[in-house]
């Protein structure tokens, strides 16, 4: 007999246990129980919870028979709902209507836990469409579309994360007429209530204003305009009276000043350089002597207390250049998160690129471009203003003030826009064209000339929502500050 002692038989590992979705069938039937017993449970539970968030598509069927019978103002309960659902094969094959008088039994001493299990549901539901979302990320991460990278996919993960979180569901689906009549209330009284026609974020500029009642969520606004007109400055000077108005209502309580959380994407100039001219516009010392330090000693106490001040604007700058548009996306999301958002400026939009591999030309991805900021706008509900360079076609022409066929690459920019304005100073072109001194010319080029000094033109070449005019500015140059013209145009 051998003294070599015996391997141990191997033990076959156990089958894995199939995975379940999170799920809880007990409160589902607890909460629907409690509806069919007190109809009045249904107006005190999450109002976010719709058919779709229940386990069981039976119980979510029972769920929205519910809902429609009690929005109605009828009774919902296992003699109403009987007829209802006498041909549905899923309830005949739980008991019928035998189930719901079960259900209405069980759940009668728990109505007042009902908004606990409503929202226990509709938690499970986000976890088992995080899951859903981390599969299809998966998935996409193994074996990804040919055009995709790494990048691509983290992107697209983000945005889609920030969606479930913004929303609870990855898709928004329709909305009844009735909640889009009670929106535009909303926004009629907001106007009202403020004792003024700015029913949204304000510009700063009264006549403006007056002409589009503010910037309206879900708009996409274009300024734009040739190099040196001043649309960056212009751009910042409404992003800081939003700001400044935001701040201005939160530190007095009063829900009357139309500002907001701007975020502000500066792909072309740094977050100093915009500091410098807040500072500049702020304290009327000349941004350029603020730039090379000449700075006289009691200017530092300007200088001082202003900083103290802007510091606190919610304002926000990203100054990423060549930014995707989809990272763009993902960025907003997460500000209007942590921080709240109101107000999204882009500077300038042909900077923005787009993810696509193809080589479709500069007008088919400034239009993805223009889309994609669109996009934005109505999926975060806040107004982008989007800044837009014009094409030389401007110059060739003895009036120079622009026009919407000059918009450059504008394959889709004037069909996306709800407004498009465009900023005219006359004064720059005729500072370029001074005649011999003395002569003739040069009295006529000096009359013209004092009548454009510090005056520009932002004219409303499109406006979706109102009429079409120009609006009469003044701009300090050494400021960089556009502000209302002391008079208006009369037409």
């Amino acid at each position: 007999m051998s003294n070599q002692q015996s391997l141990p038989l191997a033990v076959p590992a156990a089958p894995p246990q199939p995975r379940v979705a999170p799920h809880n069938l007990e409160a589902e039937q607890a909460l629907l129980g409690a509806i069919l017993f007190d109809n009045e449970t249904y107006n005190r539970i999450n109002s976010s919870l719709q058919e779709k968030h229940f386990y069981d598509p039976v119980h979510g069927r029972i769920f929205s028979a519910c809902a429609d019978l009690i929005t109605a103002g009828q009774l919902a309960d296992g003699v109403t709902l009987k007829e209802r659902f006498s041909r549905d094969g899923g309830i005949k094959e739980i008991g019928g209507a035998v189930y719901l008088l079960k259900l209405m039994e069980a759940a009668a001493p728990l109505s007042a836990h009902a908004q606990s299990y409503a929202d226990l549901i509709y938690d499970l539901a986000l976890r088992r469409e995080l899951i859903r979302v981390g599969n299809v990320i998966s998935d996409l991460a193994e074996s990804p579309p040919d055009d995709h990278d790494a990048n691509d996919i983290i992107e697209e993960a983000e945005r889609t994360l920030f969606g479930l979180a913004e929303s609870g569901t990855t898709s928004r689906g329709f909305q009844d007429f009735k909640t889009a009549i009670t929106k535009s209330i909303e926004v009629a009284a907001a106007a009202k209530n403020r004792g003024s026609d700015v029913s949204g974020i304000s510009s700063g500029f009264r006549e403006l204003d007056h002409k589009l009642g503010g910037f309206h969520g879900s708009d996409l606004i274009i300024l734009a305009g040739r190099p040196s007109m001043g649309k960056t400055a212009l751009a910042l000077n409404m992003a800081m009276n939003a700001a400044l108005a935001k701040l201005k209502g939160d530190q007095t309580k009063d829900e009357s000043h139309a500002g907001g959380v701007v975020g502000f994407f500066s792909l072309e100039m740094s977050a100093e350089q915009l500091a410098t001219r807040l500072l500049s516009d702020y304290t009327s010392i000349e941004s350029h002597r603020l730039r090379q330090g000449r700075i006289e000693k009691h200017e530092f106490m300007q200088i001082n207390d202003a900083a103290q001040m802007l510091h606190t604007l919610p304002l926000h700058v990203d100054e990423t250049g060549g930014i995707s548009i989809a990272q763009l996306h993902n960025r907003a999301r997460r500000l209007k998160r942590t921080a709240g958002l109101d107000l999204i400026v882009v500077d300038y939009l042909q900077l923005v690129t787009t993810n696509s591999r193809k080589n479709d030309g500069r007008v088919q991805e400034v239009s993805a471009v223009t889309q994609g900021l669109k996009t934005l706008a109505k999926d975060l509900n806040v107004p982008v203003l989007a800044l837009s360079q014009l094409s030389r076609q401007v110059e060739s022409r003895d009036d120079k003030r622009p026009q919407l066929s000059d918009l450059r690459e504008s394959g889709s920019i004037e069909q996306d826009a709800d407004v498009v304005m465009f900023v005219y100073r006359e004064e720059y072109y005729l500072s370029r064209t001074e005649p011999e001194p003395n002569s003739d010319k040069h009295i006529e080029w000096r009359r013209k000339m004092d009548a454009a000094m510090n005056k520009a033109e932002l004219i409303l070449g499109k406006n979706r929502h109102g009429p079409i005019d120009t609006v009469d500015l003044t701009f300090e140059g050494k400021f960089t500050r556009f502000s209302s013209a002391a008079t208006q145009r009369q037409r």
